[in-house]
């Protein structure tokens, strides 16, 4: 139990009449803990962005590049990597302004509206890299049946089911990996949601 829930558990034992300055209590620790969760997608939303550049310190750039041409993929991502960048950018920014507006004379009401945002904020994020993951593995998928003429007949069906399940498995883990990430973020900013919600009433 943290101190919050304990505060909680407090302030529903004590009289009617010694309340007001618990319910004070609890809405700025509930407020701090939002404000501190938001920050922390925010700070993981810029290092997810800057991920992929890292990875070339490690790996061949131009390796990288001939991988694609060989699948005839090259100009698929260079240009949904142009379309993609300024849309986790866009996110970032509402992850950074959201965590900006939480402010120390919000309301209870105005505090929930701001969480419930961030949520939402969070759900469109992960929706769209994961559909962007799977635009990339069926094109992908698209790409190596087009690059191996030689399949046909069953061998064709096998490669295709084989790549589909592969995929199928990455997107999932990226699933779980986002579960990680944002999950348990959204988790304790929905208990705290569910805090303020029963301080308003």
């Amino acid at each position: 139990m943290d101190s919050l829930d304990k505060y909680k558990k407090a302030w529903n034992e004590q009289p009617e009449e010694t309340r007001k300055v618990s319910k004070a209590d609890i809405y700025k620790m509930s407020r701090s803990k939002s404000s501190s969760i938001v920050k922390w997608i925010f700070i993981i939303g810029i290092l997810e962005f800057l991920l992929p550049f890292s990875t070339y310190l490690f790996w061949d750039f131009d390796e990288i590049y001939q991988g694609y041409e060989e699948f005839g993929m090259q100009n698929f991502v260079m240009y949904s990597q142009i379309v993609m960048y300024p849309i986790v950018l866009v996110f970032i920014f509402f992850f950074y302004k959201n965590y900006k507006n939480i402010k120390t004379t919000d309301s209870t009401s105005e505090l929930m509206n701001k969480i419930l945002k961030t949520r939402k904020t969070v759900k469109y994020y992960i929706l769209t890299n994961l559909g962007y993951a799977c635009v990339l593995f069926i094109v992908i998928i698209i790409s190596a049946i087009q690059s191996h003429p030689e399949f046909k007949g069953m061998a064709l069906v096998v490669f295709i089911v084989t790549l589909i399940i592969v995929c199928s498995l990455l997107i999932g883990v990226f699933w779980l990996i986002y579960q990680l990430l944002y999950g348990i973020l959204l988790k304790k900013l929905n208990k705290n949601y569910k805090i303020l919600k029963e301080i308003e009433k």
